[in-house]
């Protein structure tokens, strides 16, 4: 299966340096074709330009400014998405990918005013994250990550595709087994993907 791995973290001895290492070798060693789309070594830019929001409808033209990403995107058969949680959301340059990339006429098109999705490309979406509090904290604050995960990518994607979210909570007081715990466990995941 093609596999594009979006990453999005800037320190390279990160634990999510070390999860997005394993994720891109676990895929490859299962004979996966991996994308490996690591935004901060890209450079991508998350700012959605005026001139890109004054276009943001008219399809193709909004595809121009990130056609490779937008390529991307459309030859992937699987998505594993691998980034903090920070401030209960997005790291901003994740936040902006989806902004410019995930545009009309590429995860959706409008159809009498009403989103259908045309990501039908995608069979699988694995999320795999780290939050700084614990679980009970991300649920009293609706927890934005992983509703946007299992709800909106969830739709997005092909009908009854497999959506998994992978976090390791209370990274604040995580200890090496608890992270080796959670390392085997997505290590599991991409395994069986």
């Amino acid at each position: 299966m093609r596999v594009l791995v979006i990453y999005a973290h800037p320190v390279e001895t990160s634990f999510n340096a070390a999860l997005h290492t394993m994720i891109v070798e676990r895929l490859t060693a299962e004979g996966h074709e991996v994308d490996d789309c690591d935004l901060y070594a890209e450079d991508f830019d998350p700012r959605l330009t005026r001139a890109e929001r004054m276009a943001y409808h008219d399809t193709p033209g909004n595809i121009e400014p990130v056609r490779g990403y937008v390529e991307r995107l459309r030859k992937a058969e699987g998505l594993v998405l691998c980034f903090p949680v920070w401030n209960y959301g997005y790291p901003a340059i994740l936040k902006g990918f989806f902004d410019r990339v995930f545009l009309p006429g590429v995860s959706f098109r409008l159809v009498e005013g009403k989103v259908r999705p045309t990501l039908d490309n995608i069979r699988k979406v694995v999320a795999v994250t780290s939050y700084g509090g614990s679980r009970l904290r991300a649920y009293l604050v609706g927890d934005p990550p992983r509703k946007l995960v299992q709800r909106l990518l969830r739709v997005s994607v092909r009908p009854g595709a497999p959506v998994s979210y992978l976090a390791h909570y209370s990274m604040n007081l995580s200890t090496p087994q608890s992270r080796d715990r959670f390392m085997a466990r997505v290590a599991r995941r991409m395994d069986a993907f």
